[in-house]
């Protein structure tokens, strides 16, 4: 039997010509482990995805007892399965009361597809207002509002009727018009560097989608589920979205996503045609009782009220002539560099030394910083101290 290196370079479909290759044995909490039992501090959560950490107790028991039960029994939407059911009542709970309809999907890509075609049928438009740098996902749908040249190029011709817009710009919400369907809009903006408006714009914006009857669709795909300090992030903005995407940190590791609405502009999926939106798995048993008891565990645990506590340590600790800028809101960071060249070394150099971190699509000068929720004082402190021995040893590869 050849190595499991040896399987992963030969059979597995490759994303890039230099994957980190860590051949991962187990991992729980914070840490990933290695096949040669090293241990490395999860500084990304598998990119916003563990935000209460890997194999947490609380989410593995609730998958247990659900893997007990039944897995897939039918496509979603026909039968009545107690973890959808559960689970979406909970997240309504958490959302202002015109946000009571949720549509489960697998992935955050396949949320924002859904919420596509939604928008589309109940204002019966068809041009989609997105924005530069935005990133919604690699379907070809997401793609073609994803807001960056250089990961669309390859792939044209995609969806027509798309106008993009720049994020945070008071001045471009005059190209919201009444031929626009929906404005979709990263409540933060991610791959770009985690880059974040102030109230005032979302405010406005939501304003002239009101005023020209547009759809006004925030993807909390990586910003939500409690990574910035509220459970939602446009709680911080006194903005409500009419359609709400989220994924990622949803699932407490497991594959699942939903986009989120009233059940007026919902019911249009229903009719004219029937099954407007299908999927097999979206919504699966198994992946909804673990979401369940993630958003759980956020709650009860107080999770959210230790966000900013944890986010001012990382930056009273990460400071060095060679970080240009400390962006954040919560836990979700970045730290920019000088460029690329001198951001790899350091992002290898941590990984030796214990620490998982990463870079951003679209801003690949700068840092990712996204720990597990529950990562400890003690645990930052140790990361901090390896990130900036790892800044040194760039300094000196330079």
């Amino acid at each position: 039997m050849p190595s499991q290196r040896e399987l992963f370079f030969r059979y597995l479909a490759q994303t890039s010509p230099s994957p980190l290759a860590i051949e991962i044995a187990y991992a729980q909490g914070v840490y990933l482990y290695t096949s040669e039992g090293k241990k490395i501090i999860d500084l990304i959560s598998g990119i916003a995805v563990s935000n209460v950490g890997h194999r947490h107790p609380k989410v593995q028991q609730a998958i247990e007892n659900q893997l007990n039960k039944y897995w897939h029994v039918m496509v979603y939407g026909e039968l009545i399965q107690s973890p959808q059911n559960e689970l979406a009542y909970h997240l309504c709970q958490t959302l202002p009361s015109h946000l009571n309809n949720v549509y489960f999907t697998n992935s955050g890509s396949e949320a924002i597809e859904g919420a596509m075609k939604l928008a589309k049928r109940f204002t019966q438009r068809t041009q989609i207002i997105t924005c530069y740098n935005a990133y919604h996902g690699s379907s070809q749908g997401a793609l073609s509002i994803s807001g960056n040249e250089k990961f669309k190029q390859a792939y044209r011709p995609l969806l027509p009727d798309i106008q993009y817009i720049h994020y945070g710009s008071f001045s471009d919400l005059d190209k919201i018009t009444r031929r626009t369907a929906a404005v979709f809009v990263e409540t933060i903006q991610g791959e770009a560097g985690v880059k974040i408006a102030c109230t005032h714009y979302f405010q406005a914006l939501q304003c002239r989608c009101r005023e020209v009857g547009a759809l006004l669709v925030l993807d909390e795909i990586q910003s939500g589920f409690g990574r910035t300090g509220k459970f939602w992030a446009f709680e911080h903005f006194a903005v409500q979205p009419d359609i709400l995407v989220c994924a990622k940190g949803m699932g407490g590791g497991m594959p699942i996503g939903a986009f989120i609405s009233s059940q007026e502009i919902m019911r249009t999926l229903t009719y004219n045609p029937i099954l407007g939106h299908i999927t097999t798995f979206g919504g699966h048993p198994v992946s909804c009782a673990a979401s369940l008891a993630t958003l759980q565990v956020i709650q009860e645990e107080n999770l959210l009220a230790q966000v900013e506590p944890k986010a001012q340590l990382f930056r009273e600790l990460l400071k060095h002539p060679k970080i240009l800028n400390f962006r954040n809101i919560g836990l979700m960071i970045a730290l920019e560099f000088e460029n690329f060249a001198t951001l790899k070394p350091i992002i290898d150099k941590a990984i030796q030394l214990g620490v998982l971190t990463d870079w951003f699509l679209y801003c690949d000068n700068a840092m990712r910083i996204a720990p597990p929720l529950i990562i400890t004082e003690s645990q930052i402190r140790e990361a901090c101290q390896l990130i900036l021995q790892a800044i040194e040893a760039g300094i000196k590869h330079n």
